[in-house]
């Protein structure tokens, strides 16, 4: 066993107090090193560049954000400091111990940061379908989990355990949520699930999409967003 995934293994459970920077309220967050190694350090400026410049870049004070894909919540919370009192972010993260980690994080921040947008938690899976999915725990960091029909990326180093979780559409999320402005979708090559179960949201609502696309993915994510 090498260094790194003797570090994986110490990091499980490991919940950690952080500060987003400045330009983002400097709101509290909680993460884990079980999400990714990089939360080991203690400012989190360098977890994620490319997502701290897209959330400066795409979030406007009143935006309506949805978070599929949320993790530990960098782009969530980012998001709702820059969207501010009047907007609202919705964070889907199926795994419930990040989930808990988000709720934790959004209850201290409603507490605490009055400039902040509101931020509610969904523990669920985006998919096609309503049903009930397996998410596949990785071995590695858990920010590469993978639902059972998805394959997953190579960062997550097998699986360590299987989570039932409740799929659901984004669709069917319209009818409970204010539209999005912004959609950002990270969901470990499981985008073309979710781009099919949000047929209605992408004709009507027509938000500024930012997703991560899986190579295999590519053709199929551009003829539905094309449809859209």
């Amino acid at each position: 066993m090498n260094l790194r995934h003797l570090a994986e293994r110490f990091s499980r459970g490991v919940i950690l107090r952080r500060h987003l920077p400045k330009q983002f309220q400097s709101l509290p967050l909680y993460v884990s090193p079980e999400a990714g190694l990089r939360y080991w350090r203690w400012g989190v400026e360098t977890a994620d560049p490319m997502l701290f410049r897209m959330v400066r870049e795409l979030v406007r004070p009143g935006a309506v954000v949805w978070d599929v894909g949320a993790n530990v919540g960098l782009f969530s919370f980012s998001a709702a400091a820059l969207a501010g009192p009047r907007g609202f972010v919705l964070a889907i993260e199926p795994d419930v111990w990040l989930a808990h980690l988000l709720a934790r994080s959004a209850q201290r921040i409603q507490q605490h940061s009055a400039g902040a947008a509101p931020v509610a938690v969904l523990c669920a899976a985006a998919s096609e379908t309503n049903c009930i999915g397996q998410l596949q725990i990785a071995e590695r960091a858990r920010a590469a989990n993978y639902l059972m029909e998805a394959k997953g990326s190579s960062q997550a180093g097998g699986s360590r355990y299987q989570q039932a979780t409740v799929t659901v559409s984004l669709d069917f999320l319209l009818d409970y949520f204010p539209a999005p402005s912004i959609l950002k979708i990270d969901v470990e090559t499981a985008e073309v699930g979710v781009l099919r179960g949000a047929s209605r949201l992408l004709r009507t609502v027509r938000p500024v999409i930012w997703c991560e696309v899986a190579a295999d993915n590519s053709e199929t994510v551009s003829e539905l967003l094309d449809q859209g």
